[in-house]
């Protein structure tokens, strides 16, 4: 592991933990928060190192080679300890009271801090919280607690007021495709359509870049886009049942089709193709473009948002599909 270097974008938050860790001007207690995905972990991980390092630079920067690093690296590190629960979607007040309040007095073995990192930080039950908010409300002047959550929301007022916050903001597009293109060696359209759909999170681009389930998404989306026009009534009432079988990824189904109208809108209003996401698919793009009206393009966008509203309020899901497909064979 490289250090910092290692972390995508967050450049201003490197920054902040840096200038802390050698200031020497740590807080007991932080809250990591962001989507999943966004490097909660990672940068929880280096920050602790950072304290943690035997061997530190004026910038604050861990040395990699010291016995604390290589503790730190291969996880087995005495005083950075990492909450664990059995229950997947709940992290109780027993464990919060039998690995950390219980162990938080025995002082650190080797360095000068204990670090706790609560992964999932949002999962403890009101008990839970308040059994933590007892430690870190007086801890010793050792102790250091790293709270990762995806909803800062659901921690009690008496936590988030007693903790910095330190929010993971979403990584600029053209520095999650370089890094797509650059360290996983991904087309520039494929990157194109994982930048599309991360909304920023390099985690989410990544999962995307390697599943080959997305992959078979997509490619169905883009035969049943492109020969929509062509199709018997038949065929398509066939097409929208076949759409169930994406049924437990439906959002990313209607997503994929609601970028691919939103390329053909935009090329027909600029006729400029920087900016398609589906450029292999380029020819076809321009095609609709030129058929559709731009009301045309407003109703299939608005009636994939109805889409959604429908299998929210459970309406049939192949009636539904039936209606949305009619609804751009129409448009």
């Amino acid at each position: 592991m490289n250090g910092f270097k290692d972390v995508v974008g967050h450049k201003e938050l490197i920054q902040y933990i840096e200038n802390a860790v050698d200031g020497d001007i740590l807080s007991h207690a932080y809250i990591l928060s962001g989507q999943r995905g966004s490097g909660k972990r990672l940068l929880a991980k280096l920050f602790s190192m950072a304290i943690q390092c035997q061997n530190r630079g004026d910038d604050g920067s861990f040395c990699n080679i010291c016995q604390s690093c290589l503790q730190a690296e291969n996880e087995n590190h005495p005083d950075i300890i990492k909450l664990t629960h059995e229950k997947v979607n709940t992290i109780s007040v027993e464990e919060i009271r039998q690995q950390i309040n219980h162990t938080v007095a025995i002082k650190p073995y080797s360095n000068p801090y204990k670090i706790y990192i609560i992964a999932d930080a949002d999962l403890m039950t009101v008990q839970a919280q308040n059994a933590l908010l007892k430690t870190i409300e007086e801890p010793p002047d050792y102790a250091i607690f790293m709270l990762l959550t995806e909803k800062v929301d659901v921690l009690l007022p008496t936590i988030t007021s007693r903790c910095v916050m330190l929010k993971l903001r979403n990584v600029k597009d053209q520095i999650i495709k370089k890094y797509l293109m650059d360290q996983m060696l991904l087309p520039e359209a494929k990157a194109d359509l994982c930048v599309a759909f991360a909304s920023g999170n390099l985690g989410q681009a990544m999962l995307l870049a390697n599943s080959d389930y997305f992959n078979e998404i997509r490619d169905d989306v883009i035969r049943l886009l492109i020969h929509i026009d062509d199709m018997a009534l038949e065929e398509l009432f066939l097409s929208a049942k076949k759409i169930s079988d994406y049924k437990l990824t439906i959002h990313d189904y209607l997503d994929l089709i609601s970028v691919w109208f939103r390329d053909v809108l935009l090329f027909k209003a600029t006729k400029n193709v920087d900016q398609v996401v589906f450029y292999e698919q380029l020819s076809e793009i321009k095609e609709r473009a030129r058929t559709s009206s731009y009301e045309g393009l407003e109703n299939i966008l608005e009636g994939i948002e109805k889409t959604k509203a429908r299998l929210k309020a459970n309406v049939s899901f192949d009636l539904t599909m039936e209606l949305l497909l009619l609804t751009i064979k129409e448009n």
